[in-house]
């Protein structure tokens, strides 16, 4: 199976540190990031993966290559400019088949083969993994009713909300409604589908999942991960501490 993972965005909220390192090689533990993404797909049977890539471009393509060292064919679309979560997918050749496609910082136990089997299962054009966040409001709630009247006061709710996790699986024929060169992200895209009449499901899950865009996510991953190494890797995660550093210096040089 093909993934397509995009790992183009700047990172910026990242920042400082995505300002010399794209946000997939920030490392979690020993490896970056994408690298653990690379090695938990590979588990699941992707044989081949494609790197949409812009920022930083060349860090990405001399540390990774062409995968082999993944057991994996890597190879990288490039963005002349930048063309949001979806748009990039209008560039990459030769996806005739069913697809994953994931954002490049995703840290997750979930099993990738019950999502594309619930996906099949389901018949739908595009299926999203999603997950419960729980959003925390700072502020006591006031509910009116049409004429202004208070009709409720909560003090400092906690609303949970099912949230994209990042990770999609896609049919061929979603590629018909990304226009070639053309800015679009995946909410924009979503509602071009449904406006079509085309079935898009959810898949809640309810297993470990941080997306590492905040540095407070990222710190917390970072502080969780070696826990969950053998559950996102499998039994045989016990990696060479100095392979990181090792790619990471051939990369800069």
């Amino acid at each position: 199976m093909k993934a397509v993972i995009l790992a183009g965005g700047k990172g910026t909220r990242l920042a400082p540190y995505t300002k010399i390192l794209p946000k997939p090689l920030m490392p979690i533990g020993d490896m970056p990031i994408l690298e653990v993404m690379l090695r938990q797909m590979r588990r699941f049977g992707v044989d081949e993966v494609i790197l949409t890539v812009g920022h930083l471009a060349g860090l990405l393509q001399a540390f990774f290559q062409d995968g082999s060292q993944f057991g994996l064919r890597i190879s990288y679309s490039y963005e002349e400019r930048p063309l949001g979560t979806a748009g990039p997918l209008a560039l990459v050749p030769d996806l005739n088949e069913t697809f994953l496609v994931a954002n490049g910082d995703v840290l997750t136990t979930l099993d990738l083969n019950s999502l594309v089997d619930y996906h099949r299962q389901r018949g739908a054009i595009a299926t999203i993994a999603t997950h419960v966040r729980q959003v925390k409001i700072d502020l006591g709630v006031i509910q009116f009713n049409r004429n202004n009247q208070i009709v409720g006061y909560i003090e400092k709710p906690t609303y949970d909300f099912q949230v994209s996790m990042g990770i999609y699986v896609f049919e061929p024929r979603v590629l018909e409604y990304i226009p070639y060169q053309k800015y679009l992200d995946f909410p924009d895209l979503v509602l071009r589908l449904l406006e079509a009449g085309e079935l898009v499901v959810g898949y809640p899950f309810s297993g470990y999942w941080q997306d590492l865009g905040r540095p407070d996510d990222y710190e917390q991953a970072v502080q969780e991960f070696e826990a969950l190494k053998p559950q996102i890797l499998g039994e045989n995660s016990q990696g060479n501490n100095s392979a990181w550093r090792d790619r990471h210096q051939e990369a800069r040089s």
